[in-house]
């Protein structure tokens, strides 16, 4: 048999992350503990088989540049310029408390001072990945708290690439190697090579320009008409493709020839394709490789993470898991609030960011390459970011279940997430029997049209802002937000509805809708689509009354056309005395 170890770290890794996952989630846990578990079986320190670590590391990056392309297309550029007033301030201030604190660590237990500073940074950057699950299942991407969160990790990100790129630079006067590490990380800037702390910062702030300018000018004009001329071709294969090369290129282009992350440069990428009309098409041809490979990213950091280190440095760990937790979320708390937010915003950002993730492993990693940085040191940050990983989506529950609760003894001066967002308790509608129509693409675009113009009363449930506010601009009364988000369906009173149409293409979250709905209006008519005979099945067993399936209409439209230009008692059939079947 051939050695192939691609597709054995792919079949270990997915499979092992879909059963550990699925008994995460039948336990009430996260998937994500599932996934991490899975990666520890297949890494280095546990008996069994073990997985290609760099292959694995390779294939969670595509999961990352995929899932931050998919985030992009869903924040556009007015949601990052709306936070800049505190995610600046406000991620750079986080970042200088945490280190201090992990360089106070450092420092306790006999380190020199440089380590301590990449230790402390290496603790104060929260995941990407992480933050943006954890929004996504708990439905909080379009808050306040959520678009602080984003705009907060674009900071990070920026802030950890000029750190990248001064380290080298610093590790001369700290005793450190002073032979830089040949990464390839300068890209079309490597010729400049600078060996002083001005040069290396002048060289990064060049780069970063330079990547927003090319972005801005060049992203802007090309990136929106290739995707506009590919799906004028009217081939779904071609517009797929072209979409996976958008993001895959863009992301590589930028970390090649500007040095930026990956993450940075498919987020700009999704952004920038945001501003088109075809940006929703694309977040769904992305949808099912950037959760196969995000689920990789997880695997992945399971797979370094050496169980042993918990028995032998119980109490450094136990340090770094607190300042990672309990620092990272004070100071962001903090922060939030001393800007006038809310507690439930600020709260929602500081468990957000009470976690570490991939920057932090590059960061330690080059820490240890530089010499500036105990192999300790990179362990205990392993350590610490599994840990957190693992309990972030079990401090996320318990969130969830105190909100009310804050809600209730939030301070009146404070900058409510309701007001800002108008979330479905003060935007509830007045309409009765009237239609309830979920999502406003390709489809609840023209169920819209026909409603208006049957003058029928109707609101739209959209989780677009731009798409809202352009919808609100024309008169339609809209909420925005998810369908799966608690007080939702309450808000669009569809206990008073006559009609609910779920247009959203996902089978998964239309049947959640579905199931909902008909608890709340056991005589509410639910109209929804679905692209199988598997799905119309599971979407009539949840409820619905009547199912459209795209093939189906397509075949009785022309089936109609054609009977109604001939008499058919008249015509002859050629297929008389066939048997067969033929399927509506």
């Amino acid at each position: 048999m051939p050695h192939t170890p691609l597709i054995a770290t792919l079949v270990a890794g997915l499979g092992l992350a879909f059963i550990f996952g699925t008994v995460a989630n039948r336990l009430h846990l996260s998937p994500l503990v599932g996934y991490l578990l899975a990666g520890v079986l297949i890494g280095p320190f546990t008996p069994g088989f073990v997985a290609d670590q760099s292959l694995a590391r390779q294939l969670a990056e595509l999961g990352v540049i995929l899932l931050m392309f998919g985030i992009g297309l869903h924040f556009s550029i007015h949601d990052l310029l709306s936070v800049r007033t505190i995610a600046l301030p406000g991620a750079l201030g986080q970042m200088a408390l945490v280190t201090t604190l992990g360089f106070i660590v450092a420092q306790a237990i006999g380190w020199p001072i440089a380590a301590g500073v990449v230790f402390g940074l290496a603790l104060s950057v929260a995941s990407t990945v992480v933050v943006l699950r954890a929004l996504q299942e708990k439905r909080q991407l379009e808050t306040d708290g959520g678009r602080i969160a984003v705009g907060w990790l674009v900071v990070e990100d920026v802030a950890m690439i000029l750190a990248l790129v001064l380290l080298p630079a610093f590790a001369g006067s700290f005793g450190g190697s002073t032979t830089r590490p040949s990464s390839g990380d300068g890209g079309l800037f490597t010729f400049l090579e600078p060996q002083t702390v001005s040069g290396a910062l002048a060289l990064a702030l060049t780069k970063l320009t330079a990547f927003f300018a090319a972005m801005a000018i060049f992203g802007r004009r090309v990136i929106p008409w290739v995707l506009h001329y590919v799906a004028h071709t009217g081939s779904r294969e071609l517009f797929r493709l072209a979409v996976l090369a958008i993001a895959l290129g863009v992301a590589f282009g930028a970390a090649e020839l500007f040095g930026v992350s990956f993450a940075l440069g498919a987020f700009f990428a999704g952004m920038i394709l945001a501003e088109s009309q075809l940006s929703q098409r694309a977040a769904q041809e992305t949808l099912p490789l950037r959760d196969a490979f995000a689920v990789l990213f997880f695997v992945s950091v399971g797979m370094l993470f050496n169980p042993m280190i918990l028995v032998e440095q119980p109490l450094l760990v136990g340090a770094t898991f607190l300042i990672i937790v309990i620092g990272n979320a004070t100071a962001a708390s903090a922060i939030a609030i001393m800007f006038g937010y809310s507690l439930p915003v600020a709260l929602t950002l500081g468990l957000s960011l009470a976690q570490i993730g991939e920057f932090s492993f590059i960061l330690a990693a080059l820490g240890v390459e530089l010499k500036l940085l105990p192999e300790a040191g990179r362990d205990l940050v392993l350590a610490g970011a599994i840990l957190s990983i693992l309990i972030n989506p079990l401090l996320f529950a318990g969130f969830g279940r105190l909100m009310p609760w804050l809600k209730q003894r939030e301070p009146v001066g404070a900058i409510q997430e309701d007001r800002k967002t108008d979330t479905p308790e003060l935007t509830g509608t007045r309409l009765t029997h009237h239609a309830v129509l979920v999502g406003y693409g390709r489809v609840g675009s023209l169920v819209a049209e026909t409603l208006q113009k049957a003058r029928l009363p109707y609101l739209i449930i959209e989780e677009r802002q731009a798409v809202a506010d352009q919808l609100r601009a024309l008169g339609a009364e809209v909420i925005i937000g998810n369908a799966a988000q608690p007080g939702l369906l309450e808000a669009a009173n569809v206990g008073a509805a006559k009609w609910l149409i779920s247009a959203i293409p996902s089978p998964f979250e239309s049947g959640n809708l579905i199931e909902r709905a008909r608890t709340v209006n056991p005589t509410l008519e639910i109209i929804a689509r679905a692209h199988s005979d598997a799905e119309v099945d599971y979407l009539t067993r949840l409820g619905a009354n009547l199912i459209i399936m795209g093939e189906r209409e397509i075949a009785r439209s022309i089936s109609e056309h054609i009977l109604s230009r001939i008499d058919v008692s008249a015509a002859p059939n050629p297929n008389e005395g066939q048997t067969g079947r033929i399927s509506e």
